[in-house]
């Protein structure tokens, strides 16, 4: 078995700690998804299981081996990062067998491993190119390819798509989910892209400056968010926030000029709350109060913002070929049962 463990893992610079006492369970074979904006912590926290950050406290354990203070050749880790770093005096082959080579394999069984890598990601056509006359996705595939050939317990991936452009992260998207389903190792990937965390991962781990907000598969982060951050960071586009104050057991929003009931406890009367409303469970229609800021046209559906009179903004997701436009006068309307509430003032969920 080979999942991972962190135990009340800790990151200091000097005096500024930046990783504040992480625990998290990665299950053996497991596709785990660190995600959250720019400098929540990600990168370093993937970089300590590779043994490329030290551990300033707490334990870091592979398989059954406490790893926190080996070398990071060691720790029976391959890492793919978001540049290429490939020889580019050297052929696609010789590339993925370099490391092999260096560590005194045997030549067939640098052949063999490299001709397996080369089939699992269809490089069999490029293995005499250099990385000159490869594509983008290409590269990352050879690059991928170099991390299997060594046969690792737990493959880390760090940003691995930023580079490639809109069409390739697609494409490479779908080759590292087969690549997963393939081999069946346990993976580490780290993203900023929530929609690369929603397609890709078995688990996702939200993070905000160093610390764990929540831990669950993709669509429970999406249906049951802890708080405001998880639930305004998972989906695509964001959930809508509005401002709510608590009224007489219901839930008062100025920016509509309406009051909803909800089917759960509230706090006291005069609670200010956030409303949270995905833009796929709003509705749109002509006329009313309410004025279109912006439509954007992507084909098969449209989001459109929409300006509050209380300057608020809703993005709402519209199908079908009667959309709005710009400047357009109309109302909206959701189920008060899709609706979450958050504590204006924790952020916290309320449930």
């Amino acid at each position: 078995m080979t999942g991972v463990t962190l135990q009340n893992v800790i990151k200091k610079y000097g005096d500024i700690q930046v990783i504040h006492g992480v625990d998290l369970e990665i299950d053996d074979g497991e596709f785990c998804v660190f995600v959250g904006p720019s400098g929540c912590g990600k990168s370093t926290l993937l970089r300590m299981v590779a043994g490329l950050e030290e551990t300033s406290a707490g334990q870091i354990v592979i398989g059954e081996r406490d790893v926190t203070r080996m070398e990071p050749a060691e720790r029976g880790v391959a890492m793919v990062f978001q540049t290429y770093a490939l020889y580019p005096h050297m052929t696609v082959k010789e590339n993925m067998g370099f490391g092999l080579k260096m560590n005194g394999y045997p030549k067939a069984e640098i052949e063999a491993k490299v001709a397996e890598a080369s089939r699992i990601l269809k490089l069999d056509d490029y293995l005499k190119r250099k990385p000159s006359a490869l594509s983008g996705g290409q590269r990352q595939r050879v690059s991928i390819g170099r991390a299997i050939v060594r046969g690792p317990e737990v493959f880390l991936f760090d940003e691995p798509l930023s580079n490639l452009d809109a069409e390739l992260r697609v494409e490479m998207r779908v080759e590292i989910a087969r690549l997963h389903k393939e081999i069946g190792a346990t993976m580490i990937y780290v993203t900023h892209d929530q929609v690369e965390a929603m397609t890709l991962a078995d688990k996702i781990v939200v993070l905000r400056a160093g610390r764990i907000e929540q831990v669950g598969a993709p669509l429970d982060l999406y249906r049951d968010p802890d708080n405001k951050f998880v639930a305004g960071f998972i989906g695509s586009p964001s959930m809508n926030f509005l401002n709510g104050v608590v009224d007489k057991g219901a839930v008062r929003i100025d920016a509509l000029d309406r009051t909803i009931s909800v089917a759960m406890p509230l706090p006291a009367d005069g609670t200010a709350v956030h409303v949270g409303i995905r833009p796929e469970q709003c509705t749109i229609t002509r006329d009313g109060p309410l004025t279109v800021d912006l439509s954007e046209a992507l084909g098969g559906v449209s989001y459109t913002h929409v300006v509050t009179s209380t300057g608020e903004k809703v993005v709402v997701e519209e199908r079908g070929l009667d959309r709005m436009r710009e400047g357009d006068p109309v109302s909206l309307d959701f189920d008060p049962q899709d609706v979450m509430l958050f504590d204006a003032a924790t952020e916290a969920r309320l449930r």
